[in-house]
């Protein structure tokens, strides 16, 4: 079975996982998202010997999956070529529980029979370093330990415990629950605790959604954005991370494959603006603790791109050889370069989301004058490299320029800084900041212009183009119909837009020309056109869009031109937020419900 990325995630905000159309896991860490895979085989060829949990069902014919409605809780149907049928159901607990949200370390299934005599084998392979080997396993006379790379999952079942050692294939009579979860005993009978469980988790996230803010419009994409997004939280301590998966390639045999299982800066202002369209204010206020975190643990307000989802500062970069990678395709990286590259826009990304707190009278924990004064450090490291050299939001490796989207979110954060001063009476302040947004202004009008064509370019003193220059309208710098932020959007539009899709950049970077178009930055494309009075353009491409989801309704980080081919790591927090800021902008109005 050749890999792909039509997979079906679930999670519980501390653990997840990635399901295929079969039922078979294929992709979880553990203890935390950036850990050891303990199902890695996603990355590890088309027929791996360990590094998966299926359930097979004798003589299948067809499978049917889908989530229960407004959950993350996945259900999938096997039917055999006589029609016997069963139905599988998983999930990661979670719920209220003793004043608390109970979200165990753990999966949980349940399969019943629903037609005929189905015939099941229960396969049930955990890996370990890395998927270098099965991981090592004792057993009870109701559970199985099994000895993972930094954490011990025990199996407790009600099904013979001899069936899955030996994965047996046997008669399935009766429904079977099964609790992957931590090495401890399970304190109740555990047929009708998984049950209770379900239900309890079905009940939780079905609350959840109806807590949301939804457009009239495409309610069924922004719920089930919503939901994966909430999974691609550590709630632990607020982080966010950039996909559940490391080292998908951007296309193919490019090696563009990296570590995506952390948590970027540059996704913080895109991620907070799509919590605040949704109401999300729970996820919202976790995500702030997050950064003001970060925010206090800066040295002299020196912020990275990325940090991993316990705060952590160094992430080092390695490739490991012990899998085979996506298709095949290595390399396989854990951790990320990008923690010690300079990438200036990350100073506005962490400004613009903590100024909310100034203002949202819903927060339980407002912003203070301490936290405004914590973040002026951040603010006087905007101001003193808005005209020095970075990385670039694309984080080049080896290209370093003066990128016009890294001065405009240096912008940003002093703008933002100097309206936040004078909401909290802090006059003198409000006025300092004024001036240096007025200097960062004036620099980046004089030198990110190309006079002949009355249009910006992507770094100071060049012409070339990126899809980030549609973000000066969104971020305040220029109004949509500033005759240079027209020719802007009519230059990308021409050089970027490849049929519906839209490129970062069409130059050749660190790893040669690019090949296929970066979903996040389509979903930037829509926003512009209809700012510039395009709806009807923008909303077809989004309904283009959405329909290249996978069938968990869900996109990656990018997209092939010739058969549109989801590539890049999986699901992308980027991409869910495009989603959600994309519907709600395009919506009917609940007026028009009459």
């Amino acid at each position: 079975m050749t890999p792909n990325l039509d997979l079906a995630p679930i999670g519980n905000c501390s653990i997840n996982a990635l399901i295929d159309r079969n039922g078979r896991y294929v992709w979880a860490c553990a203890p935390r998202v950036d850990g050891d895979p303990v199902f890695s085989a996603l990355m590890d060829g088309s027929d791996p010997a360990h590094g998966f949990w299926d359930i097979e069902l004798e003589g299948l014919k067809h499978v049917s999956q889908a989530y229960i409605r407004n959950t993350p809780v996945l259900r999938t149907v096997l039917t055999a070529d006589d029609g016997a049928a069963v139905e599988i159901i998983d999930f990661a607990p979670r719920h209220p529980k003793h004043s608390r949200i109970y979200r165990p370390l753990a999966f949980a299934r349940v399969v019943r029979p629903l037609d005929g005599s189905p015939r099941i084998k229960v396969r049930l392979r955990p890996s370990a370093d890395w998927g270098a080997r099965p991981a090592e396993r004792t057993s009870g006379s109701n559970h199985i330990r099994y000895l993972c790379s930094d954490v011990t999952f025990r199996l407790t079942t009600d099904c013979p415990v001899s069936h899955v050692l030996n994965e047996r294939v046997f008669r399935l009579e009766r429904p079977h629950a099964f609790f992957f979860g931590p090495d401890e005993g399970y304190d109740q009978d555990v047929g009708p605790g998984v049950t209770a469980v379900l239900d309890r988790t079905v009940a939780y996230w079905q609350d959840w959604v109806r807590t949301l803010y939804l457009p009239l419009d495409w309610q069924e994409a922004v719920i089930r954005a919503a939901i994966t997004l909430k999974l691609c939280a550590y709630e632990e301590t607020g982080a966010i991370v950039a996909a559940m998966t490391t080292s998908v390639p951007e296309f193919p045999e490019s090696g563009r494959n990296w570590d995506y299982r952390y948590c970027w800066i540059r996704d913080a202002y895109y991620v907070v603006r799509a919590l605040n369209r949704l109401g999300a204010v729970d996820l919202l206020e976790n995500y702030l603790g997050y950064l003001r975190n970060l925010v206090d643990d800066s040295a002299g307000g020196h912020v990275q791109p990325v940090y991993g989802v316990g705060l952590e500062p160094g992430i080092g970069e390695r490739i490991v050889e012990s899998v085979e990678g996506y298709r095949g395709m290595k390399p396989v990286r854990i951790g990320n370069q990008a923690h010690e590259h300079l990438q200036h826009d990350v100073y506005g990304q962490i400004v613009l989301p903590l100024v909310q707190a100034f203002y949202d009278q819903r927060l339980l924990r407002p912003g203070t004058i301490e936290d405004f004064h914590a973040l002026e450090k951040v603010g006087e490291r905007a101001f003193a490299v808005h005209d020095q050299t970075d990385a670039g939001l694309w984080e080049f490796r080896t290209i370093a320029r003066v990128h016009t989207y890294s001065s405009v979110m240096c912008w940003a954060a002093c703008d933002r800084l100097a309206k936040a001063a004078d909401h909290l009476g802090l006059h003198a302040r409000a006025e300092i900041w004024r001036e240096r947004a007025t200097i960062i202004r004036e620099r980046i009008e004089t030198e990110a212009f190309v006079p002949d064509e009355g249009r910006f370019a992507a770094s100071f003193g060049n012409r070339e183009l990126d899809a980030s220059l549609l973000q000066l309208t969104d971020l305040g710098f220029l109004d949509p119909r500033d005759p240079r932020q027209v020719k802007t959007f009519d230059a990308i539009e021409r050089d970027l837009k490849k049929g519906p899709y839209l490129f970062r950049y069409i130059e050749a970077d660190d790893f040669g020309e690019p090949e296929t178009a970066f979903n996040f930055c389509t979903f930037w494309f829509i926003e512009a056109l209809h700012l510039n009075g395009r709806t009807a353009e923008a909303r077809e491409i989004f309904e283009e869009m959405l329909s290249r989801r996978t069938h968990a309704g869900l996109l990656s980080e990018d997209i092939a031109l010739e058969d549109n081919e989801l590539w890049g790591n999986y699901p992308q927090t980027y991409s869910l937020v495009g989603i959600i800021n994309c519907a709600v902008l395009l919506s009917r109005s609940w007026t028009d419900a009459r």
